[in-house]
């Protein structure tokens, strides 16, 4: 893989721990992530307004990836309810490459070098153990973490082929997150009013702030997938899992074990055979 997709992802990766640590420090988290999408939604249509709609091939893709990321919302704001953020993280980014890397190859034709298998192996197995309490897997959340990695694994897979389909990944990226941006808020109308949605609360200049680092974490991601194989830079991005590890640690109170940072070893290791 090239190193400015390397570094690009890697630097994708920090971006999106941070909007993470952002939601699960937010005590309505439903709540936070659709206003998140609502700023997803007004970046995404000012850039839209400003460059062509992609290739007509790429637009059921791009319909289809924006359905799952509405999936994903809901599953993610629902293995926050009951886990941490050292715990839903790891096992939901975690699960997914190994998926991601499986469903390229079955939809996309995609190969990948035995040393990069190698290294999406070691930073799928070290993320999901980050996980771990004693030697038992034991969270309360867990269907909806993996869930929440079955949905990352979809619409990441989806989106490798669209963007390729697209001829133009940057034009396809905001109007996929547009139309994503636009029914997250409308899903949540529809559960708890539009009263609820738009009352000014503590949290929602982070939360639109959260918005547009997720929006522009996802289009770097979207920009690799186009140049590098799918897997690999799903392995990449989800090194995420180290900063998140951090940042729950240092401003969420949450315990960094010496086996979490051994992990972290492990995860570095699985990087340097991608990369």
């Amino acid at each position: 893989m090239p190193i400015h997709i390397t570094l690009l992802v890697l630097f994708a990766a920090l971006l999106h721990a941070s909007w993470n640590a952002l939601l699960r420090g937010n005590a309505d988290r439903l709540w936070s992530m659709t206003i998140m999408c609502v700023a997803i939604a007004s970046v995404s249509l000012v850039c839209a307004a400003c460059m062509a709609p992609p290739a007509a091939a790429s637009w059921g893709y791009g319909v289809l990836s924006a359905l799952l990321h509405i999936g994903y919302n809901l599953f993610l704001v629902r293995s926050y309810r009951v886990g941490d953020l050292g715990q839903v993280y790891p096992i939901s980014r975690g699960s997914s490459p190994a998926l991601i890397t499986l469903g390229a190859a079955a939809f996309a034709g995609e190969s990948i070098a035995p040393e990069a298998l190698l290294g999406i192996a070691l930073v799928s197995g070290a993320i999901i153990s980050l996980a771990l309490r004693g030697r038992s897997l034991s969270v309360p959340s867990l269907p909806y973490a993996l869930g929440t990695g079955c949905f990352i694994a979809a619409y990441s897979v989806t989106d490798g082929i669209g963007t390729r389909l697209s001829g133009a990944p940057l034009a396809y990226t905001v109007w996929m997150c547009a139309l994503w941006g636009l029914l997250m808020p409308a899903v949540y109308i529809g559960l708890r009013g539009a009263r609820s949605l738009f009352s000014i609360r503590p949290g929602m200049g982070a939360a639109l702030v959260g918005g547009v680092v997720s929006l522009l974490a996802y289009t770097i991601v979207i920009h690799a997938m186009n140049e590098a194989p799918m897997g690999a830079v799903s392995a990449l991005r989800e090194t995420s899992v180290l900063f998140a590890a951090l940042i729950g640690y240092v401003f969420l109170g949450e315990t960094l074990t010496a086996r979490r940072v051994l992990a972290c070893a492990v995860i570095v290791s699985g990087i340097l055979l991608i990369g």
